[in-house]
């Protein structure tokens, strides 16, 4: 199969067709895309594509795979909100994982003793382990931020913003991995600049779903995964650094791929070749893998076939039905509140949570059960028929 014959490409109003671009699910209903997408056709058949080709070696050559590279940057920079047209590639660097870039920024980051790095509680590790590790290298201090009863993490943030000091660094998701609770960055990422600190955005889990504008909100780093919502493989992910960050950087591990040895390709003794340009000296090596770059192409070109503000639209409208439905079964105490438009969270009873995720696997519904919550995160193959049936399991579990 060509890959681009999968690709579905006219969205209508609710994507109502968008389910025949993934693969047959048999009798599961898949609700965990905040873990890893549901594999689409054209990413399957580009994978299959470029695995065949790699098998003659002897054929390939250099120029493809730096090409494709080159194309996945501008691809990436453009939901970023990135530049016009083909986006800005020359702020995104090649990664293996969303960890990789956070260190990468936390190693780049100005940060003294005393200092403090603002994060949340519960944030997800790979945006947690890095600072924690650069706090006692520094000798600065990890300042967690905490959801009270009654407010929003928003309000929580800006309050904890406010009293500290001595901030310099605030590392967030854009939508929090546990019950997708959105935190609003158009009000964040001001009162963070007008502090002095520097922004790092994890958009693992937004980036494909919901639009990005890192114009308007001026970060220093941003890391997204390749795979969940930009439906790609693992072991690929980016990161957007800053003019002013790209300009001076340092990677984490060197790499030849992240320097320019020119047409001879040498690499000298008493000097290292000058970096490329851009955010490339972030580079990371063992990444020209063509399987993942065609697989990751297959992907991104999918998120931009249909449109993030069209999925954004859609699945909001799903999980919007989903809500009404837990309020028409007397459940609107289970519900997560001002969560995003593409990832939720059951909050059953601790009396019930057993009764509702075993009702859930022998109905054979995936989702993520984690401190006490059951994750809801549908891509466009669920209709809104299958959530409520999803509300209607739950009401009648235990």
């Amino acid at each position: 199969m060509d890959p681009n014959m999968a690709i579905v490409r006219a969205p209508d109003a609710d994507l109502a067709a968008a389910s025949a671009a993934f693969l047959p699910f048999d009798d599961t209903l898949y609700l965990d895309c905040a873990a890893r997408a549901p594999r689409l056709r054209a990413v399957q058949a580009a994978g299959h594509a470029a695995l065949d080709a790699d098998a003659a070696p002897w054929r390939a050559a250099d120029a493809p795979v730096e090409a494709q590279l080159e194309s996945l940057r501008a691809s990436v920079a453009r939901l970023l909100g990135d530049g016009d047209g083909d986006g800005d590639g020359d702020g995104i660097a090649a990664l293996p994982s969303a960890a990789q870039g956070i260190a990468t920024a936390a190693h780049n980051l100005e940060l003294a003793a005393g200092d403090a790095v603002l994060v949340l509680e519960g944030q997800f590790p790979s945006n947690l382990l890095p600072w924690q590790q650069r706090c006692v290298e520094r000798g600065a201090r990890l300042l967690g931020v905490r959801r009270e009863e009654g407010r929003d993490w928003t309000t929580a943030i800006l309050d904890a913003v406010e009293r500290e000091p001595r901030l310099r660094i605030v590392a967030l998701p854009r939508v929090r991995w546990d019950d997708g609770a959105l935190l609003d960055l158009d009000r964040i990422a001001p009162r963070v600049h007008a502090a002095g600190a520097a922004l790092v955005l994890d958009l693992s889990q937004s980036l494909g779903a919901l639009p990005a504008d890192i114009a308007r909100w001026r970060p220093d780093f941003v890391v997204s995964v390749g795979y969940k919502w930009l439906l790609g493989p693992r072991g690929l992910a980016w990161l957007w650094a800053a003019p002013q960050r790209r300009e001076r950087g340092v990677a984490l591990a060197p790499h030849w791929s992240a320097r320019d040895a020119g047409t001879g390709w040498r690499f000298p003794l008493d000097a290292a070749p000058p970096y490329r340009s851009g955010a490339r000296r972030f580079d990371a090596g063992g990444l020209d893998d063509p399987v993942r770059l065609a697989m990751a192409r297959a992907g991104l070109d999918q998120v931009h076939a249909w449109g993030v503000a069209h999925i954004a639209a859609a699945l909001g409208k799903r999980l919007q039905a989903f809500d009404e439905a837990l309020d028409a079964h007397g459940l609107s105490a289970w519900k997560t509140p001002e969560h995003a438009p593409h990832i939720t969270a059951l909050r059953p009873p601790a009396a019930r949570l057993d009764a509702v995720f075993a009702a859930f696997r022998r109905e054979r519904i995936v989702c993520t059960r984690r401190y006490g919550l059951l994750r809801i995160a549908p891509h466009l193959h669920v209709g809104a028929d299958a959530l409520q049936h999803v509300v209607g399991v739950a009401a009648h579990a235990g």
